[in-house]
């Protein structure tokens, strides 16, 4: 006799945007699945057309509201790659800085809100709060700590206004980042605590295959900047990205699926950075990764928790390193004249790998633009990941395997849009 289900989740909490998957199974096969994403497309590259070089990190922040730094920094590599060339240490140490800030608030945000409910079988933050206050309110600390590093640096909490190409409007004083020390002192105590507790979680056993591709630099852990590297051997400037990537669309979806040509899928993010950076985190970054059992590569998506909660006390560690070194930078930006041409940038996003692209001309007007963000890049592995997981798991009743299929989703921390809303999973079991 054939089995048919159909399992339907109309609101998934936790995930930013808008979108649904359809999983059909015949007795106990996966016949299909799909990740489909709906949201309506928000057309920033077409906003930016005809409008000045000058404008595009004010306009980029706002595509999201977790991680604009992100899209700041890999604007602003971009035009300045053309432009510039290469901006003063001083400058370019005060935004690796600045996106420490933008690490700590969004690691923290996914690991304590959107991903831990999810081990501890809890429906959202705030039922885990009930039981567990104590933690939630280590989450926020964070969380508050990050929002503050970004508003001294960046000139506000969510979309900072204090960047442009060249550097900054105004540098923060040394007195102005002391203050940040003993926040920063605590928050990577909390961070360190975050490793203990996510590494204690029960994590189903996993492995993702699929190329890992991150920006990596041979002096830091790659944040803001760096060549594009992946375990298979890639090797490549920004400005070759194109030649190695591509984009298609899938009907099914109003967000374009990346592939490596003639290669097929990557992923990008955590578990990526750590696979190729992990000699690079700080000595007490690496001590928590030992202490938790991460080997790299790590290839679990379900342990990505772990590897963002590492990547929190690096990047509280490095901020607090860079705060002690800070020189401030006189001028805070070197002057910046358009130059006709195409200029290319990238940097790490906490979601993973964030490039930008535009072309100029000699006013510097912007003729064109593209943007690739990391969710983007991931929903292909993200769909691949879940064909294998229903595969696993299909013995599973409806409700724990539609908790499986949402945590799975999660893992990754997808960013469809700047709002969290919904996904729906629809499962079909014939």
């Amino acid at each position: 006799m054939t089995e048919r289900r159909t399992i339907r989740t109309d609101y998934l909490a936790r995930v930013e945007g808008e979108g649904a998957m359809t999983v059909r199974l015949e007795n106990g096969r996966v016949e299909h699945v799909e990740l489909r994403i709906f949201e309506p497309p928000r057309f920033f590259e077409a906003l930016l057309r005809g409008r000045s070089f000058r404008e595009t990190p004010d306009i980029t922040a706002r595509i999201c509201g977790i991680c604009p730094v992100a899209y700041q920094t890999s604007a602003v590599n971009a035009l300045e790659s053309l432009c510039v060339g290469e901006v003063p240490e001083p400058i370019r140490a005060l935004r690796r800085l600045l996106y420490c800030g933008e690490w700590i608030e969004s690691h923290a945000l996914h690991v304590y809100m959107l991903h831990a409910p999810d081990f501890l079988g809890y429906a959202g933050a705030v039922e885990l709060a009930r039981d567990a206050p104590q933690a939630v309110e280590r989450g926020l600390a964070l969380k508050k700590t990050g929002n503050r590093l970004m508003a001294v640096v960046g000139g506000r909490e969510i979309h900072p206004i204090n960047v442009r190409v060249g550097g900054f409007y105004r540098a923060p004083s040394r007195n102005e980042l002391r203050s940040l020390v003993e926040p920063l002192e605590r928050a990577r105590e909390a961070a360190v605590e975050t490793v203990r507790w996510t590494s204690g979680f029960d994590f189903p056993e996993r492995t993702v295959d699929c190329e890992l591709v991150a920006l990596s630099d041979p002096d830091v852990y790659a944040i803001e900047g760096g060549r594009i590297r992946s375990d298979a051997g890639l090797d490549i400037a920004p400005a070759e990205y194109d030649e190695h990537f591509e984009e298609e669309h899938v009907e099914r979806s109003t967000a374009l699926h990346s592939r490596l040509r003639e290669r097929g899928t990557y992923l990008c993010g955590p578990l990526a950075r750590f696979a190729l950076n992990h000699d690079r985190l700080s000595p007490l970054a690496l001590e928590c990764a030992r202490e938790a059992g991460l080997e790299a590569p790590c290839r679990d998506p379900f342990r990505s928790i772990v590897v963002r909660s590492v990547e929190l006390v690096y990047a509280c560690d490095e901020a607090l390193r860079l705060i002690d070194a800070y020189e401030e930078p006189d001028p805070p930006a070197v002057e910046v004249e358009p130059v006709a041409g195409t200029g290319y940038g990238a940097s790490e996003a906490p979601r993973g790998l964030l490039y930008h692209r535009y072309r100029i001309d000699a006013e510097g007007t912007i003729l064109d633009a593209k943007i690739v963000p990391p969710t983007s890049q991931n929903q292909q592995a993200i769909e691949d990941d879940l064909r294998d997981v229903v595969g696993r798991y299909a013995h599973l009743d409806d409700e724990p395997l539609r908790n499986l299929c949402e945590q799975t989703i999660r893992n990754y921390d997808p960013c469809i849009s700047c709002a969290t809303h919904f996904l729906r999973l629809e499962v079909d079991r014939r």
